[in-house]
């Protein structure tokens, strides 16, 4: 946090440097170094290093003590620890957001695109579809769309946690275990 609180003079400039030539507008209680990591995570998330990644997750937790109704800062915290490997929270971060502002179209987007990732997929749709009524304008619709369509793929392919399928695969590890283990106790118990 030291590090926080003290920058040389000279970074602070460059910092500056990097936010104004970055089209993207960042509310002024996020601290500039946040910014930063901000603007290289969406341009390339493997840019930031895991240091980089707790600092600015510390950061955006600062800033949402500030600020806990902006759904927004939660959507770019979820989205940090995504970066970061850490899905549970980020899964609870973005559905506070939703929670927060059931009508942000990037909340419910992100929302589904983690539970795609997931493998979540009836949940990803769910919250995909949403995300795409409430699209404002052609790039958040192609957005939504994309996403849409992926998860479609994925369910057509299976590629998805629960389901019939996994229940029977259950059974079907336990039927081989109890052959392996009790061989004739396990025969007569699967013989009925």
């Amino acid at each position: 946090m030291i590090s926080t609180l003290y920058h040389a003079p000279q970074v602070d400039h460059e910092l500056a440097l990097v936010h104004e030539q970055s089209a993207v507008a960042f509310p002024k209680f996020i601290p500039l170094a946040a910014q930063n990591y901000l603007v290289r995570m969406f341009r390339d998330p493997y840019l930031l290093e895991p240091q980089d990644r707790v600092e600015l997750i510390a950061q955006l937790r600062d800033a949402i003590a500030t600020e806990p109704a902006l759904p927004e800062l939660r959507v770019l915290l979820g989205m940090a620890l995504c970066v970061n490997f850490e899905a549970q929270s980020a899964l609870e971060e973005l559905r506070e957001s939703v929670y927060l502002a059931p009508d942000n179209f990037l909340a419910r987007l992100k929302l589904g695109e983690l539970l795609m990732r997931l493998r979540i997929c009836d949940q990803a749709a769910e919250e995909t579809r949403m995300a795409a009524e409430l699209a404002s304008n052609p790039l958040q619709s192609e957005l939504a769309r994309r996403q849409a369509a992926t998860i479609r793929t994925m369910q057509r392919e299976g590629i998805e946690r629960g389901g019939y399928s996994k229940l029977l695969s259950v059974f079907s590890r336990i039927r081989n275990w109890l052959a392996r283990v009790h061989p004739v106790r396990g025969r007569a118990v699967l013989e009925g």
